[in-house]
């Protein structure tokens, strides 16, 4: 970060904003393997919260890679880089009052820890939900066909087969996806929202 940039403060605080709103920010991290159901689970949350009056937002790393994250390629480094930056909207959607479900691999504890601590930091609540389904399973519903394309050689660095993801160890909330439907995940999550 430059040294020439100052943090610029708006004329209302947080708690004034959340009660004209009505609202509460928070952000829900769902990490584990392509194919394990991230991505569905946390559309239905969104739906779910957004029906209820609660507004939320779906950051998909699918989606932001389209944009906010398109110069990033997925080495290590560039996969660190994608946490973090998506780990700053995060907490900015969540400081406004939004629920910010986060649908990324993450394959690294250290940037999920940052990213909780980057939200600790601030003051707003931050839940990290393990969508854990079997490698054999998530290759089993290989969605964009890119387990396929792994194991040809088509695809470098693929996160459980040629690149390593780090299990969570404390996350808030483990849904096991092979036995678990995407509405009784979503309802787990609603749960641990206090909706």
């Amino acid at each position: 970060m430059s040294s020439n940039v100052t943090w610029h403060h708006g004329h209302l605080d947080r708690d004034e904003r959340w009660g004209a709103l009505g609202t509460r920010g928070a952000t829900v991290w769902f990490t584990g393997l392509s194919g394990s159901g991230k991505s569905s689970i946390a559309a239905a949350v969104e739906a779910a919260l957004v029906r209820s009056g609660r507004p939320a937002y779906l950051l998909d790393g699918d989606n932001l890679r389209h944009g906010l994250t398109a110069d990033l390629g997925f080495s290590d480094a560039d996969r660190e880089t994608n946490v973090a930056r998506v780990a700053q909207v995060a907490r900015l959607l969540a400081d406004a009052g939004l629920v910010a479900l986060v649908s990324l691999i993450s394959p690294f504890r250290a940037g999920r820890d940052a990213a909780r601590a980057l939200h600790e930091d601030a003051g707003l609540a931050f839940f990290e939900v393990w969508v854990n389904a079997p490698l054999e399973i998530c290759e089993q519903r290989d969605p964009k066909g890119l387990y396929s394309r792994a194991r040809a050689g088509g695809v470098e660095g693929f996160t459980g087969l040629s690149s390593p993801y780090e299990a969570p160890v404390a996350a808030d909330l483990e849904i096991a996806s092979d036995r678990t439907g995407i509405e009784d995940g979503a309802a787990a999550v609603l749960r641990l929202l206090g909706s």
